[in-house]
């Protein structure tokens, strides 16, 4: 790596953006970190060396300009819409998720970028009946059309794929993340565990995989120190079945059928009772579960936790002071 390396981070005011701001501070001392986001601040202003700007991915031209001007080595793109605000269409999410992948890939191009780490997700590959127990890397991608994360992740990956052949000098590191938990995280999936109980689909599992911030950041790191390229899913060892979650929350396990559940939210969604429509029953009857093999055998770390170790670690953390 280069000894004093210009690192670009989106997404840099976000849970996972600022745990990975302040770890490329920490491993990287004569780095010169610059942190992009649309909020005013990031929580890790004043905390650590790293520049920040407020910049939308959005904004292709803006986006290009600057890693030109600052000659950026390597960009690290975690801007996504995990958790859409309320108000929020689709086209506006595919705008962030896709289009502004789009902006940074050709930013990256365009100012001879040596190495691109993305964030994609577990979820491009989608939540189908016949997805393998465990889904290695070369498993097709066939993130839903009905949900907009996975359906954007899918896309975003596609276009990866494409620069991968149009512009082969830009390394791709992409990093494909089961859920990822830490302290403070709140999204769709931890929303699960504040319910008064813990909702399955009868005759489903419904596992989950989990992988601490911190791992995700460590590999972040290494893969930029190792000047790594690839792609690899990211997850503890093991998985965790919502029967699994009821027990360690000390919750009620509630299994409904399924044909019942997706008629409960096709009444309560249009009334506003819920934000869940019918088509999530199969966010939680298929789960895709992520093999970690080849980020143990080819890429070389080894989670320092397993998935039912993160979500005890992620427990005890909320419930500290």
């Amino acid at each position: 790596m280069k000894e004093n390396p210009v690192i670009l981070v989106t997404g840099a005011a976000g849970f996972l953006g600022s745990a990975t701001v302040r770890g490329l501070c920490a491993a990287f001392p004569q780095a010169h970190v610059i942190g992009l986001d649309v909020k005013p601040q990031a929580p890790w202003q004043g905390e650590v060396t790293a520049e920040y700007r407020v910049i939308d991915v959005r904004e292709g031209v803006v986006l290009r300009a600057l890693a030109c001007a600052v000659r950026a080595d390597v960009v690290v793109h975690l801007a996504s819409i995990v958790t859409p605000p309320p108000g929020m269409d689709r086209a506006t999410m595919r705008k962030i998720d896709v289009d502004g992948t789009r902006n940074v890939l050709e930013a990256c191009v365009a100012a001879g970028v040596r190495q691109l780490v993305v964030t994609t997700s577990g979820a491009a590959y989608g939540y189908h009946a016949d997805n393998p127990a465990w889904l290695d890397e070369q498993d097709p991608l066939r993130g839903n059309p009905e949900f907009a994360y996975s359906d954007h992740k899918r896309q975003v990956e596609a276009l990866l794929a494409e620069y991968r052949h149009t512009a082969p000098h830009l390394e791709q590191l992409v990093l494909r993340p089961g859920t990822v938990l830490g302290r403070g995280v709140q999204n769709p999936i931890t929303a699960l565990f504040d319910k008064p109980f813990v909702l399955g689909v009868a005759g489903s599992d419904s596992p989950f995989v989990f992988i601490l911030d911190e791992d995700v950041v460590a590999i972040i790191v290494q893969g930029i120190a190792r000047q790594s390229a690839g792609v690899y899913n990211l997850a503890g060892d093991g998985a965790v079945t919502l029967r699994d979650v009821a027990r360690e929350l000390g919750k009620p396990y509630l299994p409904v059928p399924a044909w019942l559940l997706r008629a409960l939210l096709g009444v309560l969604h249009p009334l506003g009772l819920s934000q869940y429509g019918p088509e999530q029953v199969r966010f939680l009857q298929y789960r895709p579960v992520l093999s970690n093999r080849r980020l143990k055998e080819v890429f070389g770390y080894r989670p320092a936790r397993s998935s039912l170790e993160v979500f005890r670690h992620f427990l005890a953390t909320r419930s500290a002071p």
